[in-house]
């Protein structure tokens, strides 16, 4: 059965003109506003590999009624989803290796 995972892509444009595209890893909602935590999205693996993990949290906001994704410019606003989204996916990514890759080594001599 092939993989139907289809990941939800959105393409940013940073300052200088230039195309990114990232994958939307999780969303939330804190204080009535949408929060996205996106990561690097690269076709080639060996790219997916060497990438340093960088998470990206931007806000959604509407302007002429399409969503746009915008930085978030409150260090404590950012501070706090920041610290949500790393607890989402910590608790998604947990269930994802088996039992001796995750299992936390104890010592044996009790």
């Amino acid at each position: 059965m092939p993989n139907e995972y289809t990941p939800d892509l959105y393409t940013l444009v940073d300052e200088e003109g230039k195309e990114q595209t990232f994958e939307v890893l999780a969303e939330t909602e804190y204080k009535g506003e949408i929060y996205y935590a996106l990561t690097p999205y690269y076709d080639d693996s060996q790219d997916s590999l060497e990438d340093d993990g960088l998470l990206v949290i931007l806000k959604s906001v509407y302007e002429e009624n399409e969503e746009i994704l915008v930085s978030v410019d409150d260090d404590e606003t950012f501070d706090k989803v920041g610290e949500i989204f790393m607890s989402m996916l910590e608790d998604m990514y947990e269930g994802e290796c088996d039992d001796e890759s995750c299992e936390h080594h104890h010592s044996e001599d009790n």
